[in-house]
C-alpha cells in the first residue's frame, strides 16, 4: 500500500468511526496532517481523492467538509466509470441490468404511492408525445425508468440502477436511429410496465421489465456481433 493509499485508509477511518460524521468540517490541513502523523503534501493528496470519490467536498472559502454519504453521492461516479465501458463489457453491463431491474420492478410495484405512479405515468405521456425524436424519448424513457427506481424506496439500489440504466441511454438512442419500428415497441413495453406497476403486481411488474430488458439487450447483442464480423472480413 502507498503512502498516499495510507492516508486515504486513515481519513476513511476517522470517517466510519464516527469522529468525522455526515457533514462535519475537517480540521486545517496542517492540524489534519498533525493528526495523522503524515507529511501535508500527503494529506492534500488524501482530501484531493476523497474528494474525487464524493466523499469530501470542498466549499471555497469555507474549508473541507465530508458529504452526506448518502448512496446517490457515493455512487454518484458509476455512471461515469460505466463510460468508459466499451464492445463486450457494454454487453456485459446489460446483462447486469437485466438481472437487477427486473426485481426492482416488482419491489417498486408493491411500495409505489399514488405520487410516484403519477411520475411513472407523466413520463409514459411524455414519451408518447416524442416517439418521433428519438433523442428526446430515451430522455423521457430514462425518466420513467428513474421514477420506477425511486418508487422502491431503497436509495442504494435506485443510485446504482440509475448508473447502469443510464450508461445504456446511447445505445437505445443507436437503436432507436437504425430500426424505425423501435418507437412503438418501446411505448408498448413502458406501457405494460405501468399496468403492472397501477395493478400492484410485483410478478407482472418483474416480468414486464425482464421482456423490455431482454429486447434491448437481444438487439444490442445481435449488432455488436455484426460489427465483430464486418471488422473480420
Amino acid at each position: 500500500m502507498s503512502l498516499s493509499d495510507k492516508a486515504i485508509t486513515r481519513i476513511r477511518e476517522l470517517i466510519v468511526s464516527g469522529e468525522l460524521p455526515p457533514g462535519s468540517r475537517l480540521p486545517p490541513e496542517q492540524q489534519l496532517a498533525s493528526e495523522l502523523g503524515l507529511s501535508r503534501n500527503l494529506t492534500r493528496e488524501a482530501v484531493k481523492a476523497l474528494v474525487v470519490a464524493r466523499v469530501l467536498e470542498i466549499r471555497r472559502g469555507d474549508g473541507t467538509y465530508v458529504t452526506s454519504l448518502e448512496p446517490a453521492v457515493l455512487l454518484e461516479g458509476l455512471g461515469a466509470a460505466f463510460e468508459l465501458l466499451q464492445g463486450d463489457t457494454q454487453l456485459e453491463l446489460s446483462e447486469v441490468r437485466r438481472l437487477f431491474e427486473p426485481i426492482a420492478t416488482g419491489v417498486a410495484a408493491a411500495r409505489i404511492t399514488a405520487a410516484e405512479l403519477g411520475e411513472v405515468q407523466s413520463q409514459l405521456a411524455a414519451m408518447r408525445a416524442a416517439k418521433d425524436d428519438v433523442e428526446l424519448l430515451n430522455q423521457h424513457d430514462a425518466a420513467f425508468h428513474r421514477a420506477v427506481f425511486a418508487a422502491t424506496g431503497n436509495q442504494t439500489l435506485a443510485s446504482l440502477l440509475e448508473g447502469i440504466s443510464s450508461r445504456t441511454v446511447r445505445a437505445r438512442i443507436w437503436r432507436g436511429l437504425v430500426d424505425d419500428a423501435v418507437a412503438d415497441r418501446t411505448i408498448a413495453e413502458h406501457q405494460a410496465i405501468y399496468d403492472a406497476l397501477a395493478a400492484g403486481d410485483a410478478a407482472l411488474a418483474e416480468a414486464a421489465a425482464l421482456m423490455h430488458i431482454s429486447a434491448t439487450q437481444n438487439w444490442f447483442r445481435d449488432r455488436l456481433a455484426d460489427h465483430q464480423d464486418e471488422d473480420e472480413a
